[in-house]
């Protein structure tokens, strides 16, 4: 079992009985609101294991491997990058997606890279929340170091990376 899926497990656990403890119906109105938002993102969910599904059987590893993969070097980052500002869809679509990109050899760097990308700077986000809401001035103040910093961060989390795995040997 995953250590993910274990600690996720105690917590829930141990937040059910704190809850059970502190007053026993809050266990029943944890449930509901529970089943609530299962039922507004299941869609959200499902389309995202659908992609990911669809990257698994599409995308040869070797293509993954080439465009994503640990000897992509730079161009691994700027495809990381260009991924992340064209990708549509919220966190449940999303992270399937890059999931199944890593179970098909996509490296550390340019994952972050991708990642980094997509949460920091949405195109559709910026020209539909920000710069109407909060002006041109402050959303490009914003935008532009959000631009220039996933690159920079894919490198960075890389190095990282490589640190941690040689210090666990």
């Amino acid at each position: 079992m995953d250590a993910a899926v274990v600690v996720l497990a105690l917590a829930a656990g141990g937040l059910m009985a704190l809850a059970g403890a502190r007053r026993p119906p809050l266990v029943g109105e944890a449930l509901a609101a529970s089943g609530r938002l299962l039922s507004a993102v299941w869609i959200e969910l499902a389309l995202g294991f659908l992609l990911a599904g669809l990257v698994e059987v599409l995308l040869p590893a070797r293509v993954i491997a080439g465009a994503l993969g640990a000897e992509s070097g730079a161009r691994g980052h700027l495809v990381g990058w260009a991924l992340g500002l064209a990708v549509p869809g919220g966190p449940y679509v999303f992270f399937p997606m890059v999931a199944g990109l890593v179970q098909r050899g996509a490296a550390v760097g340019p994952v972050l890279t991708l990642i980094a990308a997509k949460t920091l700077l949405s195109p559709i986000r910026l020209v539909t929340f920000e710069a109407p809401l909060l002006g041109w001035r402050l959303a490009i103040a914003r935008a532009l170091p959000a631009l220039v910093a996933p690159p920079l961060l894919g490198i960075a989390g890389d190095a990282l990376a490589r640190l941690l795995a040689a210090r666990a040997r």
